[in-house]
C-alpha cells in the first residue's frame, strides 16, 4: 500500500486534537504521515494603534502553536505516525496551497473558515479557491455532530453524490482508495424537477431506469472490494435532497466531485460544493476533476 500524507490545517478555532484523532482510521488506507499547518493571520500582528508590526506578538503566537503541535505530535508518534509541522505568518490560502505542494500531500483537511460580509455575498469560499488552484482533494471537516458528539469515524458511511460528470467519476475512484476504511457507501443521484416537465410517463420511467442502472454500476465497484453499497434516486433541489438523503441514510460524511471553477463562477452556477462547505452539518469531501490517482 502506497504511503500517503495528510495536511491538517488548523487555526485552533474549529479543529483541535480530537478532530485529528477521529481521522486515525485513515492509517488503514495508507495515511501514515500527518503534516500540521497553522497560519498566523498577518492582520493580528501587523498594525496595532499605529505601532507597526508587532514582532513580539508574532513570537508569542508561534510559541503557543508550537506547544500545541509538540503535544499532538507526541501522541501521534505513539500511534506509529510520522509528523511534520509548519507555523507561518500570512494569508492562509497561498500558505495552504504552497505547503500542500511542497509536502505532496494526498488530502487536505481544513475547517470552514470564517468569512467577511463581502466573501459571504460572493460565495468566495477558501475551500473552493484551494480546489481551483490544486489537484488535491479537500475535506471540510465539521467533526462535531449536531448531537454534540465527535464524528469518530467519518469515512464509515459516506454519502456519494453523483451527477455523471468527469469530476463525479474521479470522486468514485478516490473514494475507492479508502476501501479499507469504508463500511458502507450510499450512492445517490438527484434528478432535477425540470427534467420531468416536458416528458411523458414512459420517458420518465426510462430516465429513472437509466440513472438507477448507473448507480448500480457504481455500487458494484465497491461491492467487488467487499464494501456494502446501496443506491437511491432523489428528485428536487440538489443540495436540499443531498442533505435529506444524508439524514435519512445516517451518513457520516458527504463526498462530491467538483469542477474546480472559480468561486465567482461557482456563485452564479449555484455550486453544490459551495453549499456543502457553507451550510451542511456533515463533513464534506470535495474531489477535483484534476486529482491525480
Amino acid at each position: 500500500m502506497k504511503a500517503k500524507k495528510l495536511l491538517f490545517v488548523t487555526q485552533f478555532e474549529e479543529l483541535w486534537f480530537d478532530a485529528l484523532q477521529s481521522l486515525m482510521d485513515l492509517r488503514k488506507a495508507g495515511f501514515n504521515h500527518t503534516v500540521f499547518l497553522h497560519v498566523i493571520d498577518r492582520d493580528k500582528v501587523a498594525m496595532h494603534r499605529g505601532k507597526g508590526y508587532l514582532k513580539d506578538e508574532e513570537v508569542k503566537l508561534r510559541e503557543m502553536a508550537n506547544v500545541r503541535f509538540i503535544d499532538w505530535a507526541e501522541s501521534l508518534f505513539e500511534q506509529g505516525m510520522e509528523v511534520g509541522a509548519y507555523i507561518v505568518v500570512g494569508n492562509p490560502l497561498p500558505k495552504i496551497i504552497s505547503t500542500a505542494a511542497e509536502e505532496n500531500v494526498d488530502l487536505i483537511v481544513t475547517g470552514r473558515h470564517k468569512q467577511g460580509k463581502l466573501e459571504e455575498l460572493y460565495g468566495g469560499s477558501e475551500t473552493l479557491e484551494i480546489l481551483e488552484r490544486t489537484s488535491t482533494p479537500v475535506l471540510v471537516y465539521k467533526y462535531m455532530l449536531p448531537s454534540g458528539k465527535v464524528n469518530e469515524r467519518p469515512f464509515e458511511r459516506p454519502l456519494l453524490t453523483l451527477d455523471w460528470s468527469p469530476a463525479s467519476g474521479k470522486a468514485v475512484e478516490y473514494l475507492l482508495s479508502f476501501k479499507d476504511v469504508l463500511k458502507k457507501v450510499i450512492a445517490i443521484h438527484v434528478i432535477n424537477e425540470k427534467e420531468f416537465k416536458s416528458t411523458s410517463a414512459m420517458e420518465i420511467q426510462s430516465l429513472r431506469k437509466e440513472n438507477k442502472q448507473k448507480l448500480e454500476e457504481v455500487c458494484s465497484l465497491f461491492e467487488k472490494e467487499g464494501i456494502e453499497a446501496e443506491s437511491h434516486l432523489y428528485v428536487g433541489s440538489t443540495f436540499e435532497q443531498i442533505e435529506k438523503a444524508a439524514s435519512e441514510r445516517e451518513a457520516t460524511m458527504i463526498v462530491a466531485g467538483t469542477t474546480g471553477k472559480s468561486p465567482l463562477k461557482e456563485m452564479f452556477l449555484g455550486s453544490v460544493g459551495t453549499k456543502l462547505t457553507k451550510h451542511s452539518m456533515l463533513p464534506s469531501l470535495l474531489v477535483p476533476a484534476s486529482v491525480k490517482l
